[in-house]
C-alpha cells in the first residue's frame, strides 16, 4: 500500500498539521490502495502563504523563463505517465486505454501548449486611435485556488495549473481526497522539475476545508470543476467577495442522430461520446435523440454498443467499461436506473450489475428507450453508464429537445453531411458541440453556458482567467 503523511507545500514535503486520514480504495477490487492525510485549515493557510510569497518573483519572470519551467515540468510528468495512468484507473475505474491518453499524454500536451503560447503571445499591446494612445498590459492575477474532481483528476488539475503558471500566477491545488494518490505523483514531478518553491502546492482536502480555500483572504481567484450544486455555492461566495471564478460544471448533453446518419460506421466515435470513462464524464452525450422514422434502428444500435462493451478490470487494455468510482456513486447511479423503470421507460440493455463481478463497484452499461424528455432520466445528470433514447419528430423538434435543459456544456450531431450538421450545431445552446464525434481541442476554449458554468478552459482564452489587465493612457 502507498501511505503518505505529507503535503507538497512551498517546494517541500511538509507534514500534515492534523491527524485525520482517509483510505484510498481500488474501484475494481474494493481493496485499500493506501491512505493520505486530509488537509486542515492550517495546511491551507501554509499553502496560500507559500503561493503569495512566491508570486512576485514568479510573475516577474520573462514569459520565456516561465515557458522553460513548464517544459521542464512536462518532461518530469512524461517520465511517470505510466504510473499516473495506472493509479488513476485503480482509483476511479477509468479503463486504462483511456487513462493512458487522457490522464497520461493529454496533460503533457497542455503543459507544452501553454509553454509555446507564452513564448509568442505579447504581454503588452499599444492601442492607437485618432484621439488616444493606450498601453494595455497583461499581468499575473495572483494566487489561484484550483479545486479538482475525481473523474479526470490529472488532466483537470493541469488544465488549471498550466495556464495559471503560464500567466505568472501561483496555485494551490485541492484534489478530492478519495482519488489523490495521483496528485502525489504530480507534486513529486513538480519538485523534480525544479519549479520554484510555492509556485504550485498540493493539499488534498474535504468539502469544508475546500470551502475555507474558496473564502481565504489570500486567494485572488478560484478555478473549479465539479457539480453544478457545488459550483453555485462557490459562485455565491465569490460574488460576495468580488473574486474572479471559473466554473466547469455539469451537463446533460444530447446526441442528435439525423436521418442520414450511417450507424454502421460511427460505433467507435459514438461509444466515446456517450460512455467514455464509464459515463463518469461531464460532456457525455447521455440523451440520444433519434428520428421517429429510424427510432427502432437507433435503439438497437445503442443497445448493441452497450451490450457489446467489455466490462471488467480497468487495467486490462481490452476493457471498455470499468467500475464506478465509489460504492456511494454506484448507489446513486442505480437509484436513477430504478427511477427510470418506475417512470415507465423501457430497459433495452443492461440495467443491473454484471455477472461474475462480485467485487468492485460495477454497473452494466444501461440503455433506456421510450424516455420522456422532461422525465428524470431526460433532465438530470446521472454521471454513469446510463443512456436515454428519446424520439423526435423533425429537426426543429430535435433542436428544441436538445436545448430543453438547464445545462449547456456539450453535445454531438451525427450525419452523413458534416456541413449540414455544422449548421445545426450553431443552434445548439452549449459551449461545445461535436460533429460525428467529440474530441476536446486543447487549442480551443472549453466550457459551458447556462447551469454548466462560467469562463473557459483550454486555448488562449484560459490564460485570461489568471491575468488582470491594466491600461496606461499615454500622451499623444
Amino acid at each position: 500500500m502507498t501511505e503518505h503523511d505529507h503535503f507538497m507545500i512551498d517546494g517541500q514535503w511538509m507534514p500534515a498539521s492534523g491527524s485525520n486520514r482517509l483510505p484510498v480504495i481500488e474501484a475494481a477490487t474494493e481493496d485499500q490502495l493506501g491512505s493520505i492525510p486530509v488537509a486542515t485549515e492550517a495546511d491551507i493557510d501554509r499553502a496560500v502563504d507559500a503561493a503569495r510569497r512566491a508570486g512576485p518573483a514568479w510573475g516577474a519572470l520573462q514569459p520565456a523563463e516561465r515557458a522553460d519551467a513548464l517544459e521542464a515540468f512536462a518532461d518530469a510528468v512524461q517520465a511517470v505517465t505510466a504510473e499516473v495512468a495506472q493509479t488513476v484507473s485503480r482509483q476511479n475505474g477509468m479503463p486504462i486505454a483511456l487513462s493512458r491518453f487522457l490522464e497520461g499524454k493529454f496533460p503533457l500536451i497542455l503543459l507544452r501548449y501553454y509553454a509555446e503560447l507564452i513564448r509568442t503571445r505579447p504581454t503588452e499591446e499599444l492601442r492607437e486611435s485618432a484621439h488616444n494612445r493606450t498601453l494595455v498590459r497583461r499581468t499575473a492575477l495572483g494566487v489561484a485556488g484550483a479545486i479538482v474532481p475525481w473523474n479526470y483528476p490529472v488532466t483537470l488539475a493541469i488544465a488549471k495549473v498550466a495556464p495559471a503558471l503560464a500567466a505568472g500566477s501561483t496555485v494551490v491545488v485541492k484534489p478530492t481526497p478519495a482519488t489523490s494518490l495521483d496528485s502525489y505523483i504530480l507534486a513529486d514531478a513538480a519538485l523534480r522539475a525544479g519549479l520554484p518553491a510555492g509556485v504550485v502546492n498540493w493539499v488534498p482536502a474535504g468539502r469544508e476545508v475546500g470551502a475555507y480555500l474558496v473564502e481565504h483572504s489570500g486567494v485572488d481567484m478560484i478555478a473549479f470543476t465539479g457539480s453544478t450544486g457545488a459550483g453555485r455555492r462557490i459562485a455565491e461566495v465569490c460574488g460576495r467577495l468580488i473574486r474572479p471564478v471559473t466554473l466547469e460544471l455539469g451537463g446533460k448533453s444530447a446526441a442528435i442522430v439525423l436521418e442520414d446518419a450511417d450507424l454502421g460506421s460511427i460505433g467507435h466515435e459514438f461509444f466515446a461520446a456517450t460512455l467514455a470513462n464509464n459515463g463518469q464524464t461531464c460532456v457525455s452525450s447521455s440523451r440520444i435523440l433519434a428520428p421517429r422514422s429510424r427510432y427502432a434502428d437507433v435503439v438497437d444500435f445503442v443497445a448493441d454498443l452497450a451490450d457489446g462493451a467489455t466490462i471488467g478490470d480497468p487495467l486490462d487494455p481490452t476493457t471498455r467499461v470499468g467500475p464506478l468510482a465509489s460504492s456511494e456513486h454506484r448507489d446513486r447511479v442505480e437509484g436513477f436506473i430504478a427511477r427510470g423503470r418506475k417512470d415507465g421507460a423501457r430497459v433495452v440493455a443492461g440495467g443491473g450489475r454484471p455477472a461474475g463481478l462480485s467485487r468492485g463497484w460495477f454497473v452494466e452499461p444501461t440503455v433506456f428507450a421510450d424516455v420522456e424528455s422532461r422525465s428524470t432520466l431526460g433532465q438530470e445528470e446521472i454521471f454513469g453508464p446510463v443512456l436515454s433514447v428519446i424520439p423526435y419528430d423533425d429537426e426543429e423538434d430535435a433542436l428544441r429537445i436538445a436545448n430543453d435543459t438547464p445545462y449547456g456544456l456539450a453535445g454531438t450531431i451525427w450525419s452523413a453531411d458534416a456541413t449540414y450538421a455544422t449548421a445545426l450545431a450553431r443552434r445548439i445552446e452549449s459551449g461545445t458541440v461535436g460533429v460525428n464525434g467529440y474530441d476536446i481541442d486543447p487549442h480551443a476554449p472549453f466550457g459551458g453556458v447556462k447551469h454548466s458554468g462560467l469562463g473557459r478552459e483550454f486555448g488562449p482564452e484560459a490564460l485570461e482567467a489568471f491575468e488582470q489587465l491594466q491600461s496606461i493612457y499615454l500622451p499623444r
